[in-house]
């Protein structure tokens, strides 16, 4: 079973056709059980930006997909829209839901998968860092509550909420801290995000005395944009997760100028026997 993780693909001015070209590329040869989209599809949440993502995501074939939206998929200077109607052009073409769930069963029998996409995105406030509702969390724990006996339980939103390792100043999601304690509770087994531009694969906490812990979460970098940041500034990133008998192994893909191609760049192992 293997998820292919993506995000940040910015339709509009950043986006990178010949990236776009090679991450296409990259789902027919790997051939995922299933995608995750996890955030801005757009730069500017126009018309003609969304067209073009949804044609993207009809190209990355029928298989089941997981998309949400992100702080530049709601317009932010066209402020009457932003005001009255920030998700119109992403109803009308990526999804009439912004909250959504998926069940996989993978073809190969192995475990099943049940993704709950929440939508982070906040036009009235918190514009740039996101936030969840309460309703929205409501909603994480019904669904994850409903999930078949053993499935893996994954979440999906755009907005970060743990900080890189290495010190990276981006901020968490507003109210990350309150998100981070419900999983837990809702057995959740993985998180999966986006929105710093750059690629992390980590915990849902850390210490001094232990070197990670919690649950995975992992960021993914910004797929087909011209935005990347910090260490991965002017590149384009991807992961691929996959679901192991005994727990997850992520592995970071980095986009390859002289090969035209995502080759790996890092990998990393999560242990997750007897969530």
């Amino acid at each position: 079973m293997t998820i292919l993780h993506v995000s940040d693909i910015h339709f509009g001015k950043p986006h990178l056709p010949v990236v776009r070209n090679a991450l296409l590329r990259f789902v027919d040869e790997r051939d995922p059980d299933a995608v995750v989209v996890s955030g801005d599809l757009t730069q500017r949440a126009k018309v003609g930006e969304y067209r073009a993502a949804r044609a993207f995501l009809d190209d990355l074939g029928p298989r089941p997909l997981v998309a949400t939206a992100g702080n530049h998929d709601v317009p932010l200077y066209r402020v009457w829209e932003r005001l009255f109607a920030p998700y119109r052009n992403y109803r009308a073409n990526i999804a009439p839901e912004l909250n959504t769930v998926l069940d996989v069963k993978p073809r190969d029998g192995a475990r099943h998968v049940r993704l709950v996409a929440l939508n982070s995105s906040a036009p009235l406030s918190a514009i740039v860092n996101g936030r969840l509702r309460r309703k929205q969390l409501d909603f994480a724990a019904n669904a994850f509550s409903a999930a078949p006996e053993g499935a893996l339980r994954v979440l999906v939103v755009h907005h970060n909420l743990v900080k890189p390792a290495d010190g990276d100043s981006a901020a968490p999601m507003r109210g990350a801290h309150r998100v981070l304690n419900k999983l837990g509770k809702w057995r959740v087994d993985l998180v999966l995000s986006g929105h710093i531009h750059r690629t992390h694969l980590g915990w849902s906490r850390t210490g001094p005395e232990t070197a990670s812990g919690g649950v995975p979460v992992v960021l993914a970098g910004t797929a087909t944009s011209s935005r990347g940041r910090g260490s991965e500034e002017g590149r384009n990133s991807l992961n691929l997760i996959r679901v192991l008998a005994s727990g997850l192994e992520a592995t970071a893909y980095l986009y390859s100028n002289e090969a035209g191609e995502f080759q790996p760049a890092g990998r990393r192992r999560y242990s997750i026997a007897g969530r």
